[in-house]
């Protein structure tokens, strides 16, 4: 990749569309919108073909059992491998940047002085810092969210039709739960943040989860005793169905279709939703910050049956939270006033959640993912900056926890300006095959693309990581 045309391209990109004045989320501004917004998680899903699926793997003697699942921690716009997990103390201060290091639970493993939390707790998590992000970009945020190198809407105008890693695990597991949808996006700030259905269709998109209040708010007086009595059910999801205008997403009416229904309507949905339902003490644990309780949503939803969430750690749309050009770049700033403030709440964040699944027996199902697109570069000061780091596919840094893994390990390692990869590159489809081996879902499994072509899931030779395993 030529760096000098990778730095003008994405800097245009990365602010140009920030759309200050533009209102942000979910706007309801007619019925059209009401409907979509009440309805768009069972439009989104078609639960009938996912139950349907998940009968017929059970019929042919595979079935989906026990509660295996994954929480993500997107750190859209991408953050810096050397002021998080792989810190560089040694080097020169341009490359070493401004924050100091700390010892670790591991003897020889340092990590940014604002990550004390999970310095303390990383004997039960793994940090990767030998991941190869070189096809991967943001907005479309495709390639490290789909294991697929192709991905990349950018280069490749069919980039955007690789399914999410969600949408697989949709399709070819569903959720734990028929009374819980398989596939659950929290605080969406951009659409251009996620990876989404794809080839396999609007129905393996997520389940976006933001509106409490509104996710579960039927249009026009359609209570939920309505909606299961009465007789005129099926022309009222007709008529839906067309105002929605979502492709067919809604066209399987057939016995699965009461449980669909029970998404929205039952009472078990609703409840997991709803945080206000946790015990004070739980809540004051995660406490008040958005991410904490999108976090804590997150816990309860995989608990319930929910197999995949993914939570944009992100305050903004465009580029990303963690898009850390510079102080002469706003709204993101550089990395004393970007990023220094955002890593506590990470940290935070990241290890209540585990220590909350953990101490709940949850935490060998539940395998906790907390990454980016790509890394930033070894220098500071990009684009007319001096604070800030600019993108860097060639390398970046991730850890997880849970899932039933070797953990308590750093693999991989960066060349001594964290610049590049020195040893163990851990590839898209690597990171891929190793969430599908968690999920217990077939590596070989395949899907068609639009001309009806077999693709599969795993691509460019991923393969599960073995020092997890």
């Amino acid at each position: 990749m030529d760096c000098e045309h990778h730095h003008e391209h994405t800097a245009d990109h990365a602010f140009a569309s920030f759309n200050a004045r533009r209102r942000e989320g979910l706007t309801l501004v007619s019925r059209r919108s009401m409907l979509k917004a009440s309805l768009a998680g069972m439009a989104g899903l078609t639960l009938p073909d996912l139950l349907r699926t998940r009968s017929e793997a059970a019929a042919a003697g595979r079935p989906m059992g026990g509660n295996k699942s994954v929480i993500l921690l997107w750190m859209a716009g991408g953050p810096s491998q050397i002021d998080t997990w792989d810190p560089k103390p040694d080097a020169p201060s341009e490359i070493r940047g401004p924050f100091k290091t700390i010892a670790t639970k591991l003897p020889g493993v340092r990590l940014s002085e604002y990550l004390p939390k999970q310095a303390a707790m990383l004997d039960k998590m793994t940090i990767i810092r030998s991941v190869d992000a070189r096809q991967s970009n943001h907005q479309p945020n495709q390639v490290m969210q789909t294991g697929h190198l192709d991905a990349a809407p950018r280069v490749n105008r069919n980039g955007d039709k690789y399914p999410a890693i969600g949408s697989i695990v949709a399709k070819f597991r569903g959720a734990n739960h028929p009374a819980m949808p398989p596939y659950v996006a929290l605080n969406l700030r951009d659409r251009t943040h996620f990876a989404w259905g794809g080839y396999l269709g609007k129905q393996y998109d997520p389940f976006v989860g933001d509106d409490v209040s509104n996710l579960f708010k039927l249009p026009g007086g359609l209570t939920t005793d309505r909606l299961h009595e009465r007789r005129s059910l099926l022309q009222q999801f007709d008529r839906l169905r067309r105002d929605l205008d979502l492709g067919g997403s809604m066209d399987a009416m057939d016995r699965y279709m009461q449980q669909a229904v029970d998404i929205v309507a039952g009472r078990r949905a609703r409840s997991v939703f709803d945080v206000a339902n946790e015990p004070a003490k739980v809540r004051d644990r995660y406490g008040d910050h958005e991410w904490a309780r999108k976090a804590l949503l997150a816990r309860r939803l995989v608990e319930a049956g929910v197999s995949f969430v993914t939570i944009d750690l992100s305050n903004h749309r465009s580029s990303g939270t963690w898009d850390t050009h510079g102080d002469n770049i706003p709204p993101y700033g550089g990395i004393w006033n970007g990023l220094r403030p955002l890593l506590p709440v990470f940290d935070h964040v990241l290890t209540t959640l585990v220590g909350d699944l953990d101490e709940r027996g949850l935490l060998d199902d539940v395998l906790v993912i907390a990454m980016g697109e790509f890394g930033r570069t070894p220098q500071l000061g990009t684009q007319g900056s001096t604070d800030g780091r600019n993108h860097w596919p060639y390398i970046m840094s991730m850890t997880l926890a849970g899932g039933g893994f070797r953990h308590g390990q750093v693999i991989g390692a960066s060349e001594r300006d964290g610049g590049h990869i020195k040893e163990r590159p851990v590839t898209p489809g690597d990171l891929a095959a190793t969430i599908y081996h968690h999920m217990e879902v077939p590596l070989d499994a395949t899907y068609e693309d639009h001309t009806g072509r077999p693709l599969y899931i795993v691509q460019n030779g991923g393969e599960p990581i073995a020092e997890l395993i």
